[in-house]
């Protein structure tokens, strides 16, 4: 009886001490986004005073107004819905679909493509060579920079791959019976059946596209090619926010500064990706439990 309740307090002391830790790491990683926030919403030239952390000291929107006037940023808004809509679809298509091939046991060498498929995932050849190779392909300024060097994952592979083995052949030998073929079979019996792992990698993969800026900053000069977050970047880097700045009316001019514009600019970056990233995350979850329960 005494050891049951030495045990009973010692787990209450660890609830007590893990709660603590775990609100200590919110804390840490929440704060700053609403420091950002806070800031984004307050007065430009106020802010600048400091000693805002909590709440808007002066509330004003003059910084968003700022920000949504400029041509630059709804263009950039619009590529980056583009590619992650239709990088997230061709993806996951392509992926699934060599991932099936290779799941076949008579698909001929098909453990030399493992080999080969997993020196891809620890070494590469180096920025320079993929650049002379992506600019050799005619896809520097172009929409399809974005698209076709992402379409394929060996690690995303290995995902669907680990999937596809837990799927009843007698599927396949059913539609096979029924004279359907190896594409047929792919779309109308693997693809229904792989839901789960298919919402996994397209939220993984739709979020990479969302947040990818290194693209658009390397192999895109046109800036109307360029998605959202690489906007982001050159704001960040002032020329960007100082042209804005410049392009105000005087008097809307007084109340904006140019870190005011970045912070605003960074929550309209990275509102639409945080507002619909929990409801993906449900069906996330729902797909993983799924795929736990029929393996």
């Amino acid at each position: 009886m005494f050891s049951t309740k030495r045990q009973t307090a010692s787990d209450a002391v660890f609830d007590v001490v893990n709660n603590v830790i775990m609100l200590c790491i919110c804390f840490i990683t929440l704060y700053p986004i609403w420091y950002v926030i806070v800031n984004a919403f307050n007065d430009g030239s106020d802010a600048m005073r400091g000693g805002i952390y909590w709440w808007p000291r002066q509330f004003s929107l003059e910084s968003f107004r700022a920000v949504f006037n400029s041509s630059g940023i709804m263009t950039a808004m619009g590529v980056t819905v583009a590619k992650t809509v239709v990088g997230t679809v061709v993806h996951v298509f392509f992926t699934a679909m060599v991932a099936y091939a290779v799941s076949r046991k008579e698909l001929i060498g098909r453990q030399l493509y493992m080999v080969i498929g997993t020196i891809t995932m620890f070494f590469g050849g180096g920025l320079i060579p993929y650049y002379l190779l992506i600019r050799d392909l005619g896809l520097l300024d172009s929409f399809w920079v974005y698209i076709i060097p992402a379409m394929f994952s060996f690690f995303d592979l290995i995902i669907f791959l680990t999937f596809f083995r837990e799927i009843p052949e007698a599927l396949e030998e059913a539609a096979k019976i029924d004279g359907a073929n190896d594409f047929r079979i792919f779309w109308s019996v693997i693809i229904p059946s792989s839901m789960p792992v298919i919402a996994t990698i397209a939220l993984f993969h739709g979020v990479y596209q969302w947040n990818d800026y290194f693209t658009g900053m390397i192999y895109i000069n046109d800036t109307d090619m360029q998605p959202i977050q690489t906007y982001l970047y050159r704001v960040v880097a002032q020329s960007s926010s100082n042209q804005m700045l410049a392009a105000m009316p005087s008097g809307v001019a007084v109340t904006v500064t140019s870190q005011s514009l970045k912070l605003a600019t960074m929550v309209v970056t990275t509102a639409p990706i945080v507002f619909v990233y929990p409801f993906l995350q449900k069906y996330f979850v729902k797909g993983f439990m799924l795929g736990a329960i029929k393996g």
